[in-house]
C-alpha cells in the first residue's frame, strides 16, 4: 500500500482547487452581417470583395471578419490593432461571447470579463447596490462573489448614500464611477478590452488609472484593440493586425506595430500601392 505524507496530500489538495489554466483557441472565425432588401444595389462588387451579392446583383451582407485564427495561453497578452472598420469590434464582441461565429470555431477555457461597452446592462431605475448585484449575476459571478466584493466596491466609488438610490438620478460622471468600480473589481481570467478605461473628474482618473494597471496585470490572458502604440508596447507581446477582416499579420509586438505603422504611412503617400502579406500572417 502506497502512504501520502499529509505535506504531499495539502499539495494535491491545492492543485485540485487550482483552477485549469485559461485558453482562447480561435479556428477559421467568420462573421457576416446580413443586409435585407435592396440597400446599396450600386456598390462595385469588384471593388468591394467583402460585399456579398446574390445571382441578381443584390447586396446580401457583409463580411465583418473572415478565416481569423489564434492561439492564446495562460499568461499570453495580445494586441490587436488595424484601421476603422478592419473588423476589431465584430473580433473583440466574438471573443467576449456577445458574437457568435458563423463559421469556424472558438473553444475558450476560463471566465471572460468583457470592458468592451461597461454602460452594457446597466438598469437605471435600480439602485447603485442592486446594480452591483446584476452586473456581478451577469458577469457569471455568485451572489457570495458579489457580496465578498461589494464593500470594496462601495468604498472605490466613493459614492457613499447614493447607492441606495436609483442611478436614474446620478450624474454621468457617477454613473461612470459606479460602472467602472464594478467592471474592474474581480480579477479577470479572460480580459477582452477596447482601448482604456478611465473615470471621473481629475481625482478619481488618477485612482481609476492605477486600479486598471493592477486589473490588466492581473488578467490571466490579455485581449486588446487599441490605436495608442505605447499602450500596445507597455502591456502586449504579441500582435495581430486586421485589414478587410481577415488577419494580414501576427507576430512579436514591436514588429507588427512597426508594420502596421509603416503601411498606414505608405497608404497617405501612395493609396493605389498593393498591400503585401507578412511574415507570421495567418
Amino acid at each position: 500500500m502506497t502512504h501520502i505524507h499529509n505535506s504531499e496530500k495539502k499539495t494535491l489538495k491545492l492543485a485540485q482547487l487550482r483552477p485549469a489554466p485559461s485558453f482562447v483557441v480561435a479556428d477559421k472565425v467568420g462573421v457576416t452581417y446580413p443586409v435585407r432588401g435592396n440597400i446599396a444595389q450600386g456598390i462595385d462588387t469588384q471593388s468591394t470583395p467583402r460585399m456579398i451579392r446574390d445571382v441578381r446583383g443584390r447586396l446580401r451582407g457583409v463580411r465583418a471578419i473572415s478565416d481569423v485564427s489564434f492561439t492564446l495561453n495562460e499568461g499570453n497578452r495580445l494586441a490587436i490593432v488595424g484601421e476603422n472598420g478592419s473588423g476589431k469590434t465584430t473580433l473583440l464582441q466574438v471573443l467576449a461571447g456577445i458574437l457568435k461565429p458563423e463559421v469556424g470555431t472558438l473553444r475558450v477555457r476560463g471566465r471572460i470579463t468583457s470592458l468592451i461597452n461597461i454602460n452594457l446592462g446597466t438598469q437605471i431605475e435600480a439602485t447603485g447596490h442592486r446594480n452591483i448585484t446584476l452586473r456581478g449575476l451577469a458577469a457569471g459571478y455568485t451572489h457570495d462573489e458579489i457580496e465578498a466584493k461589494r464593500e470594496e466596491i462601495a468604498e472605490f466609488s466613493e459614492l457613499g448614500e447614493f447607492l441606495s438610490m436609483p442611478i436614474e438620478t446620478y450624474s454621468s460622471g457617477m454613473r461612470m464611477r459606479l460602472v467602472f468600480s464594478i467592471a474592474t473589481a474581480f480579477t479577470p481570467e479572460i480580459l477582452v478590452l477596447d482601448e482604456w478605461l478611465s473615470a471621473g473628474d481629475v481625482s478619481f482618473k488618477e485612482k481609476a488609472t492605477r486600479r486598471m494597471i493592477e486589473f490588466v496585470e492581473k488578467a490571466g490572458i490579455l485581449i486588446l484593440a487599441s490605436h495608442s502604440r505605447k499602450l500596445i508596447l507597455d502591456n502586449c507581446e504579441i500582435c495581430l493586425w486586421l485589414e478587410q477582416g481577415v488577419v494580414r499579420a501576427m507576430g512579436p509586438v514591436l514588429e507588427i506595430v512597426n508594420a502596421y505603422e509603416a503601411d498606414q504611412r505608405a497608404k497617405k503617400t501612395n493609396p493605389d500601392a498593393p498591400a503585401t502579406l507578412l511574415r507570421g500572417a495567418n
